[in-house]
């Protein structure tokens, strides 16, 4: 397939049908009940993050027994995990991956709630900037459900470790894939736990959660099958979070993502224990500082004052905020390899590594679990391949924002579809369109939040309200009677609205 055949595909692709089930691979309730279908032989998931405990669960209800291994000391906390650098970073779950959680652990939303996850009025409390304004709030709900990433992985891991056959074993390091003589099948691990030998772990099903820092494309490569082929997109990001003290009731998130020609952004997002997460951001080797006076220099530039605010009123809950840096997207194009070995499969970042910032790893990792569990419902037999094929239409449609939000950049280098400059051009006149449109503010925020492919932005009623001369006419907008206040006009007041200064 051609580069712009790849656009087109990436577009067209839907995550979630009408009714809220993954076309990937959709579980009911009545499917995700445990014991529907034969359960028989061994299942080892390697990494114990959202990819990893989400496709222990769907294990469960094939294999007897499925075993979760990760370097990682797993405690029944939420605490950040040192083989998780991105941990103290925002996270956030799109309506996508809620439903997909949801549907693999009934009453995660309830719990996640109920542990202090903050529930989140979209249409009132979520307030994205681009091209120049504040978008107009939506006419649509838009819940949103927000909290830390240890709290959305021990309520996981919780869930996972109550699934009958399902072992959890903590600080063991994965060695090496076994196989068979033919060397055409993967037949377990090779694993280390503390002070002890290596031990090998048989499995019919070995599932690679272990992210960006996955080994398989190099063991398949050193084992006859050559490296998949790579899409790799440079966008030279780092980033900087801070804790800060919120105010109960205060519920709101921001996002004003760097676009050009502006380099910076940030994001605020409300999370449990009274907290805001301040993420701020830049690319292309225009990087935030640690330190909370740093911090304050790094924003002082951006074109709204809500960052300098948050920082001025709200206290900060440590001097220090956590970096991480972010060099490239990277997707391994698996379901492009002619060969692959049977009994393993490989999810989450390990598969895809997208731009952070538009926060689709946890959803994408969950979707795909959904999948993993169709394909193991199919039967055993060759489900790598069918795996993967349904993996990449998960991953398309993530993939293209992220990249086409990227490669708006000048500097940004990669692997770009054709047809990526006119999406993202289509998408700035969409925003500026948005600032005084909320249905415009409406069909993005659907496929911002995986519900609705790329292509739905394409629609004759949407490109008509993008595309038009101020909506058909040769009356303005401005002339309109009914029109929304533009974002310079509304000028919502994004200070923090009890003050917290000491």
């Amino acid at each position: 397939m051609g580069r712009a055949g790849r656009l087109l595909n990436g577009l067209e692709r839907p995550i979630l049908d009408r009714s809220g089930n993954g076309r990937a691979g959709a579980v009911t309730p009545e499917t995700a009940r445990r014991g529907d279908g034969d359960r028989s032989g061994r299942a080892i998931v390697v990494g114990a993050g959202v990819a990893g405990l989400t496709a222990a669960r769907v294990l469960a209800d094939s294999f007897d027994s499925v075993t979760v291994i990760d370097r990682d000391p797993l405690p029944d906390e939420p605490v950040s995990r040192p083989g998780v650098p991105q941990a103290n970073q925002i996270h956030i779950l799109w309506e996508a991956g809620r439903l997909a959680l949801e549907k693999l652990f009934p009453g995660y939303t309830e719990e996640l709630c109920a542990a202090g996850g903050v529930s989140i009025d979209g249409r009132r409390d979520l307030h994205l900037y681009s091209q120049g304004g504040f978008l107009a709030s939506g006419s649509s709900p838009f819940p949103l459900y927000a909290a830390s990433r240890p709290l959305y992985e021990q309520l996981l891991r919780r869930r996972v470790a109550e699934l009958e056959g399902v072992r959890l074993r903590s600080q063991c390091r994965f060695v090496d894939y076994e196989t068979d003589e033919t060397k055409t099948a993967v037949t377990g691990v090779r694993v280390r736990s503390r002070g002890a030998e290596r031990t090998a772990l048989p499995a019919e099903l070995v599932v690679d959660a272990t992210g960006r820092t996955s080994r398989t494309p190099a063991w398949l490569a050193r084992n006859g099958y050559g490296q998949p082929p790579t899409d790799e997109v440079t966008i030279g990001l780092a980033y900087t979070t801070i804790a800060l003290e919120r105010p109960p009731d205060d519920r709101r998130m921001i996002g004003m993502l760097a676009e050009p020609p502006r380099t910076r952004g940030g994001a605020v997002l409300p999370v449990e224990g009274d907290r805001w997460l301040v993420n701020v951001h830049g690319v292309h080797g225009d990087h935030p500082p640690t330190d909370v006076g740093g911090i304050g220099e790094f924003v002082a530039p951006l074109p709204t004052a809500v960052f300098d605010r948050l920082l001025e009123e709200c206290p900060p809950l440590a001097e220090t905020g956590h970096h991480y840096p972010f060099p490239s997207n990277r997707r391994y194009r698996y379901e492009a390899l002619e060969r692959f070995p049977d009994g393993l499969v490989v999810v989450g970042d390990a598969v895809a590594s997208f731009n952070p910032i538009y926060g689709q790893g946890m959803s994408v990792a969950a979707l795909e679990a959904l999948a993993l569990g169709r394909t193991l419902r199919e039967g055993r037999s060759g489900i790598p391949t069918r795996f993967f094929d349904r993996a990449a239409a998960i991953v398309d449609p993530a993939w293209m924002l992220a990249i086409g939000a990227d490669s708006a950049f000048s500097e940004t280098r990669g692997d770009v579809p054709r047809g990526t400059a006119v999406f993202d051009w289509y998408l700035s006149r969409l925003f500026r369109r948005a600032h005084t449109d909320g249905k415009l503010t409406d069909a993005f925020l659907g496929v911002l939040s995986m519900q609705r492919p790329p292509s739905s932005l394409l629609r004759a009623s949407v490109a008509w309200r993008v595309l038009a001369p101020r909506y058909g006419g040769n009356r303005s907008a401005r002339d309109s009677p009914n029109r929304p206040p533009s974002a310079h006009e509304r000028k919502p007041d994004l200070a923090p609205r009890r003050s917290n200064r000491r």
